[in-house]
């Protein structure tokens, strides 16, 4: 919204800056823009009066004209200017103006005639974007006096950025309204009185659906002059609001749109006919838009049509055929309430944005169509005479919102805003806005002006006061809470991340949609959840889990020469199953480049699975349970390097080496991965303090030969079961194959750790305990000590 602040001090007085008001403005939720001159600087400009033309000596284009400017004698001036005319006015730039572009004006000779200074056009004053001519002024304007002062140029121009329920202020009358509450000074508008009809010419009005247009008026105004010329001052202000004057009827319903906020539209008469229509489209609708496309309105469109077919696209944009032109003598004007709901979206569906579909879709004042026919016809009179008929119109003012009462308790400001209003304070401030205001025994009643669809509720009310009183003026009060104690799923939560942090791990957090590509890639088992309205298609499918968004970040940076990685997410899985839509957390992690820092005394290290696998025994301390891997095969991960996780022989995530197949497909190295259940490790205990004992431990070393196929894990879980209070720890530190034994053979070394809490350890002791794992594992698994 484009706003004159000479417009603007017309309706109150105004006495601050344009800055200052912007200031207010922006702090009351109106946010400033930009603030523009109305005009381009240029001094010296007066208004001149052509005497007389004639043609030049030596060019067939240019005249030379005798332009009274005020001054003790005419001046002699050489113009090439297709519409001058003598008796016409137009500005003149003197010997010594400055034009836009520091353009400055000297004596000069043209073709050998001398010029005493420049007819100018519109453009160029800096007025238009383009001219054909000379800028025609009214006869009235006064000969020599500085056409900058009479047209009032040294004006500026407040760019208003509206938010979508702030629709009311998309006229100066909203504006205005605002602005004095803001202000707190006297709002008055200009009066306007009903026109009494002066002929019997109407149009009939049928309204098909009343809730898509609750009030539909027309009005027939006849005997219009077609030489009539819109005013100097209208043009301007029209102008300086961003619209360009068109034809005298059609300026004043863009005028009326800026003024009141109420869209008008001017139809020739002769192409209505004797009634009006307000209907949606039916098949076989065709309709010439005023831009000249052609277009075939839909069951959902509503139309402005009479017995032949469609006018205009209702509350949008007019039919070319019902355009009014320089001819016309005879108009309907139209003035109607359309419903937001009807036209929303409809303006987009045909790729336009109008100044009217713009208004409507935000909701316009219901109360203006009346109002703004009376102004209408007022201003058409003044320019361009005519005899208006009575006024026709079909259906009522909606009154539901304005009699909607809200309760506005008077506790209830200070515990939201913290600090209190005074009582003649909150009633001004309603007032200011267009609210009726009932004060109650614990309060006030307060009926909302018909143009804020936004205020409904008692909070929106208490914004109000927030806002016109000032936002930063509000005390600054921090709430008094207590605040609950974690959970212990948080807490374990906190733990994990806190440890993977000090592992190297950088927290990611990807979307919870991928491409259905990347499900099957990786969850080639799972039928993902599809969306049914996706944002794009690389985010259509729900994901089955964390490891896509792993990798792809991963890729993301591989790509930017950031190879060492250690990545992790903790975040949900969608899986759909016969019960609906599991919902399960999970948390993964990823390792890509080297296992530590580059070092110039030791060779670097690649990380491998068991960097994977230590960190996943990190995540999952001997408190929690027995922690196995299962060497399993899974559809993302590498043959002979994935494993299934289990805690206490329960099933809680995969981990391995990425396949070899989607490593060539989205192009990144070797990488490990694991996938745990959330859930799981959440409720694991927290880590205990265990005694530490007083007395030395003991270690004794056995290596024992065993068939290939046996897991080592297998026997460290074997050795677990064992009810030894001496045995502290089993620490697998080397696995042998080759010369002394089979092919179908491997010897495993565990250092025993032993230890008592009374007593220092004695060989018998030792022994005990060395016969009970070879008498176990031997049972078991057929191990047999390696001499």
């Amino acid at each position: 919204m484009r706003i004159s602040m000479q417009w603007l001090r017309e309706w109150l007085p105004v006495t601050e800056t344009e800055e200052e008001l912007g200031h207010r403005l922006t702090m009351a939720g109106l946010e400033l823009d930009a603030i523009e001159p109305a005009a381009p600087a240029f001094r010296g400009v007066r208004i001149g009066q052509v005497l007389s033309v004639a043609p030049h000596p030596d060019a067939d284009r240019l005249r030379v004209c005798r332009v009274d400017a005020g001054g003790d004698a005419p001046l002699d001036i050489v113009c090439g200017a297709p519409n001058v005319v003598g008796g016409m006015r137009a500005p003149v730039a003197c010997i010594g103006a400055v034009l836009p572009g520091d353009f400055r004006i000297k004596r000069s000779k043209l073709r050998g005639v001398e010029s005493q200074g420049m007819l100018c056009s519109a453009s160029e004053l800096g007025l238009a974007e383009s001219s054909e001519g000379l800028m025609a002024l009214p006869d009235d304007a006064p000969v020599g006096a500085d056409f900058r002062e009479w047209l009032g140029l040294d004006d500026a121009i407040l760019e208003i950025d509206l938010t979508p329920n702030r629709a009311d202020c998309l006229g100066m009358l909203g504006v205005a309204r605002e602005t004095g509450v803001l202000l707190d000074r006297e709002v008055s508008g200009p009066r306007i009185e009903p026109v009494p009809p002066e002929s019997d010419l109407q149009v009939a009005v049928q309204v098909a659906d009343p809730g898509a247009c609750p009030l539909y008026a027309a009005r027939v105004i006849d005997g219009l002059d077609p030489g009539a010329q819109t005013p100097m001052w209208m043009r301007e202000r029209l102008r300086r609001a961003g619209v360009r004057p068109l034809h005298p009827v059609v300026d004043v319903t863009n005028y009326v749109l800026l003024e009141l906020g109420q869209p008008m539209h001017a139809f020739a008469a002769d192409a209505v006919g004797d009634g009006i229509e307000v209907r949606f489209g039916r098949s076989g609708d065709r309709l010439r838009l005023l831009n000249g496309d052609e277009i075939e309105p839909g069951s959902a469109d509503l139309l402005i049509a009479n017995a032949r077919g469609p006018l205009a696209l209702a509350g949008i944009m007019g039919g070319e055929d019902s355009a009014v032109t320089a001819d016309t003598t005879r108009v309907v004007l139209e003035s109607a309430h359309f419903a937001p709901q009807a036209l929303a979206g409809r303006a987009r569906a045909y790729g336009l944005h109008t100044d009217a579909s713009h208004r409507f879709e935000r909701g316009v004042d219901p109360t203006l169509p009346l109002y703004a026919m009376e102004r209408a016809t007022a201003l058409i009179q003044a320019i361009a005479g005519g005899s208006p008929g009575p006024v026709t119109h079909q259906g009522v003012v909606p009154t539901a919102h304005a009699d909607t009462a809200i309760a506005l308790r008077r506790e209830r400001i200070p515990r939201v805003l913290g600090m209190a209003f005074d009582p003649a304070e909150v009633e001004r401030i309603l007032v200011g806005l267009g609210c009726r205001v009932n004060a109650v025994e614990h309060g006030w009643t307060v009926y909302p002006l018909r143009a804020r669809f936004d205020l409904t509720r008692e909070e929106d009310l208490i914004e109000e006061l927030a806002r016109v009183h000032g936002y930063e003026r509000l005390p600054q009060t921090l709430p008094a809470a207590t605040v609950p104690a974690a959970r212990a799923a948080e807490v374990a939560l906190v733990r994990h991340k806190r440890e993977l942090a000090d592992l190297g791990f950088h927290e990611i957090v990807s979307f919870s949609f991928i491409a259905p590509d990347w499900a099957d890639a990786f969850y080639p088992e799972v039928q993902g959840l599809e969306l049914s309205n996706p944002i794009s298609s690389e985010l259509a499918v729900m994901r089955p889990g964390l490891w896509p968004g792993l990798v792809r970040t991963a890729a993301h940076n591989l790509a930017r020469q950031q190879g060492d990685l250690r990545l992790f997410e903790y975040g949900l899985r969608f899986v759909p199953d016969a019960s609906g839509l599991r919902q399960e957390p999970r948390l993964g992690g990823l390792l890509c480049g080297g296992a530590e820092p580059e070092h110039w005394q030791a060779a670097r290290r690649g990380v491998d699975f068991f960097d994977a696998k230590g960190v996943v025994e990190a995540l999952c301390p001997g408190g929690a349970g027995a922690l196995r891997f299962e060497p399993a095969l899974h559809p993302a991960l590498h043959d002979g390097q994935a494993a299934r996780v289990l805690l206490d022989d329960r099933r809680i995530g995969w981990i391995g080496a990425l396949h070899p197949s989607l490593r060539e497909r989205f192009d990144v190295p070797e990488m490990f991965l694991f996938e745990l259940d959330g859930a799981v490790l959440s409720a694991a205990p927290v880590p205990r303090f265990r005694a530490l004992s007083a007395f030395p431990a003991i270690r004794r070393d056995l290596a024992l030969v065993v068939h290939e196929d046996v897991p080592v894990g297998e026997l460290l879980a074997a050795l677990g079961e064992l009810d030894l209070p001496l045995l502290q720890e089993a620490r697998l530190f080397d696995v042998y194959r080759g010369k002394g034994l089979e092919e179908s053979e491997k010897s495993v070394a565990f250092g025993l750790i032993l230890r008592a809490f009374d007593r220092t350890l004695e060989e018998e002791d030792v022994q005990t305990v060395t016969r009970a794992v070879l008498e176990h594992l031997d049972a078991h698994f057929g191990a047999k000590p390696r001499y």
